[in-house]
């Protein structure tokens, strides 16, 4: 033998050792090729509903937003007549309070007024015999 046909006795060795490791590899390759194109075909009949189901969350979501926005705008409207009623009643909370106080003195001073006047009558009837029922 010679050293061509030696080397060509290696190289079809190392062709045929290759080609068996290759042949399961390609098998393998075959077979992840099959399930990515069945896992396109599911993900093609999948994904339109759902798209579609995420496009009619998110117009919820934003009708639930212009929703919310609406209510707190007058929960605000609310509040600030709330707001003002308060102040109203604060207003007339302190005019009562002041004029009660006044109102309440001056009570106080007609009736002392009263009781001046009734002791000054009766010590006038007294001065003067306190016969008043024609005794």
């Amino acid at each position: 033998m010679t050293i061509v046909e030696i080397a060509a006795i290696l190289v079809a060795v190392a062709f045929v050792v290759l080609v068996g490791f290759l042949v399961p590899v390609m098998i393998q390759i075959r077979k992840t090729v099959g399930e990515s194109e069945q896992l396109l075909a599911k993900m093609n009949d999948d994904l339109p509903p759902l798209i579609g189901e995420i496009r009619a969350i998110s117009h919820n979501m934003n009708e639930a937003t212009k929703q919310a926005r609406g209510g707190v705008e007058h929960a605000a409207a609310l509040l600030h007549a709330v707001g003002e009623v308060g102040e109203s009643v604060q207003h007339m909370h302190n005019a009562v309070k002041g004029s009660s106080g006044s109102m309440l003195t001056n009570m106080a001073s007609v009736v002392a007024g009263f009781r001046a006047a009734s002791q000054v009558m009766k010590d006038r009837f007294r001065e003067e015999g306190g016969h008043h029922n024609g005794g």
